[in-house]
């Protein structure tokens, strides 16, 4: 006799890693769960996104992050929470909605796992020692005081870099594409930081949710094929595309004196950044006691290595060379 699944509720779901949770949670067949909040009503992309997660199988909670009663009544009805809220906003209302997701949890007292909307390099560590990242790094350190505090069972996702955020563009800012002709290498372009698919993300975050080895723990995904140094990744598209980039050093300082005048997000990537490209924070890293490593617990998922990431691009790049070369001929 096979146990019941839990049922799932993302909130966010329909956000850039909560799509992708919603998603792994119906291919583990678990009763999924979105939060349709009125805000989003009149926002065209979000409402089709919402359409083709009914079509596979997700089911809608109407709802808002802001209202208590409505959202307890959509906690009721589930036994994990999912928080997929942006952990990148650089203000403090998604530590706010994070607090009220708490509140929520903490007054139903039925929910047998709650996963914070972190996601990113274990705020635990505190690697980031500069603004406005550290700002953030403390907030969610708050968050999980707070669930602490609260007796909520949860698991902490340290899911170290996105793909989609740092390998396309060969860790370069303002672009999410790979660059044509030139490259900036952030110091020696030594320092290993571990790049993890978004897909692959939300995998081995739905494997957690039933898994007792994982509860009140921090999880930690570090794929070894994904633990690159910035030399290493933009040698591995230089390959792909059979092409020599040119490569301009930039010094720490440098780097840092771009942050004046930039635009908010700008200055919080690039203090975000700093510390995994100058100072290297996989170089003294260790598991501790309450970390657990995916690789070991789920063998059995195969993840998207970071030369497969760029072939995307690679195959994009050479479709987009060939379609111009045919129009050249027709001239």
């Amino acid at each position: 006799m096979t146990s019941e699944k839990s049922r799932v509720l993302v909130l966010g779901g329909t956000g850039y890693l909560g799509k992708r949770l919603v998603k792994a949670s119906l291919r583990e067949s678990h009763p999924t769960y979105v939060l349709h909040r009125p805000e989003n009503c009149m926002d065209i992309n979000k409402i089709q996104l919402l359409l083709r997660l009914k079509k596979r199988g997700a089911k809608f909670i109407e709802g808002s992050l802001s209202d208590h009663e409505s959202l307890v009544h959509a906690v009721k009805q589930v036994d994990v929470v999912i928080s997929a809220l942006s952990s990148s906003d650089t203000s403090t209302v998604a530590t706010q909605l994070q607090h009220k997701i708490i509140d929520a949890i903490k007054e139903t007292g039925n929910v047998k796992r709650f996963i914070p909307a972190e996601f990113c390099i274990d705020p635990a560590r505190m690697v980031h020692d500069l603004e406005p990242a550290r700002s953030l790094n403390l907030r969610m350190m708050d968050v999980r005081k707070a669930i602490v505090n609260a007796k909520i069972p949860y698991t902490s996702v340290a899911a170290n870099c996105f793909a989609g955020y740092f390998v396309p563009n060969l860790c370069q800012l303002g672009t999410f594409l790979p660059p044509k002709d030139k490259i900036s290498i952030f110091g020696d372009g030594n320092a290993k930081a571990i790049y993890l698919d978004e897909d692959d993300i939300a995998t081995y975050t739905i494997k957690t949710i039933d898994d007792p080895r994982t509860i009140n723990k921090t999880l930690h995904l570090m794929p070894p094929k994904n633990a690159l140094t910035q030399n290493e990744l933009v040698n591995t598209w230089e390959k792909l595309i059979g092409k020599k980039l040119e490569k301009l050093t930039i010094s720490a300082d440098s780097y840092l004196a771009t942050m004046k005048g930039a635009h908010h997000l700008i200055q919080f990537g690039i203090s975000h950044n700093h510390p995994i490209f100058y100072k290297g924070y996989l170089k003294s890293f260790e598991l501790k006691e309450g970390d657990e490593e995916a690789m070991r617990l789920y063998p059995d998922v195969k993840y998207t290595t970071v030369e497969e990431y760029l072939k995307r691009f690679a195959d994009m790049r050479q479709r987009e060379t060939w379609e111009v070369r045919r129009e050249v001929s027709k001239l």
